[in-house]
């Protein structure tokens, strides 16, 4: 298996993945983009009552199914007031840095379907005006949207249609360096579900199957706490798809494949997690385990909503993540590669 010639697949894909608003709770867009990019490869996919994306694929064996789960939902913020001024505040869903969206563009999805574009800012944000403006925290209480239209009031404001509620999507700014970085905020983890959507690429370029019945799954609640608990039922076992950490304390680099052996909830799978490894090592992936102590997976919904499955989470490493984040070609593919290796195709 030629890995390389996949490499511009996946980079586009999730340049198209990452071109799409869908904060949790919002991600109608983006679960019609899979759903249509999955048919075109030629499966059947269907979406589940909460708004998960399911592929299923026959397998050479199919008396017992794995998923792979990866998310296409993100971070992201919602209106929670409108000041006197005509300022939006905000509210958060996930955990965004907030500190790192001084002075993002962003989107304000209505209800009723118009969008307008607008600031997020320090309510503080001019150093000729106010002596704070370089010491002022950056939390919910002292940021908010400036919006791009002539409002001085919050009736100027109720006036375009904006109320409490609405999703305020900021820009991923994605890049993709000559040296091979994938530069970007949402790699976390529509990077990764770039990596699902190649994976089935292959398969149907080269007309394989996986060793047992497979589901890959696009969640959609992810970042919110629940991505993983409607996953198909019957899955003895379940591989994580997510991003690895790098920084202080951690071994994985941008340009690998990090294989977490526990996160906040626990250890993961000790067989899986043994499998994973020796299958790195038998296909020359360039792989490396690390703890998460601040970290959470679909894995941990799968086992609160009562399921009886094992399970492993390995990703991509990215740096700054729920900021700025970055990875590396290298680290995308060494990813993809441990997936197809786990499936049995190479």
């Amino acid at each position: 298996m030629v890995f390389a010639q996949y490499e511009d697949f996946l980079i586009q894909t999730a340049s198209s993945l990452l071109s799409i608003d869908s904060p949790s709770g919002f991600t109608g867009k983006v679960t019609e983009h899979v759903l249509l990019k999955a048919k075109e490869l030629g499966y059947d996919a269907y979406q589940n009552n909460i708004g998960n994306v399911i592929v299923t694929v026959d397998g050479e064996n199919n008396d017992e199914s794995v998923a792979l789960s990866a998310h296409i939902d993100t971070l992201g913020l919602m209106v929670r007031s409108i000041t006197s001024e005509g300022h939006l505040m905000i509210t958060q869903i996930g955990a965004p840095a907030l500190p790192s969206l001084d002075g993002e563009y962003c989107r304000i999805h209505t209800r009723s379907g118009k969008v307008y574009t607008g600031t997020i800012l320090s309510l503080s944000p001019a150093v000729h005006v106010f002596p704070d403006a370089n010491t002022r925290p950056r939390d919910e209480a002292n940021i908010a949207v400036r919006i791009d239209e002539v409002v001085h009031s919050k009736d100027d404001v109720l006036a375009l249609g904006i109320r409490p509620g609405d999703f305020v999507c900021y820009d991923p700014k994605t890049t993709y360096t000559q040296s091979g970085f994938l530069k970007s905020r949402f790699i976390d983890d529509k990077a990764c579900s770039a990596i699902l959507l190649t994976l089935l690429k292959i398969m149907k370029d080269h007309n394989m199957k996986p060793r047992t019945k497979s589901h890959l799954c696009f969640s959609t609640h992810e970042e919110i706490g629940y991505g993983g608990a409607t996953l198909p039922a019957d899955i003895k076992e379940l591989l994580v798809v997510d991003m690895g950490c790098v920084g202080s304390d951690l071994t994985c680099t941008e340009e690998q494949v990090s294989i977490c052996a526990k996160d906040s909830l626990g250890p993961y799978d000790y067989e899986m997690t043994n499998r994973l490894l020796k299958l790195s090592e038998e296909n020359g992936i360039d792989a490396v385990t690390d703890i998460y102590p601040r970290y959470s997976s679909d894995a941990g919904a799968v086992w609160k909503a009562g399921y009886d499955t094992r399970a492993a989470l390995i990703g991509p490493g990215v740096q700054a993540s729920h900021g700025m984040e970055r990875t590396h070609i290298s680290g995308l593919m060494n990813t993809l590669k441990l997936a197809a290796a786990y499936l049995g195709l190479v």
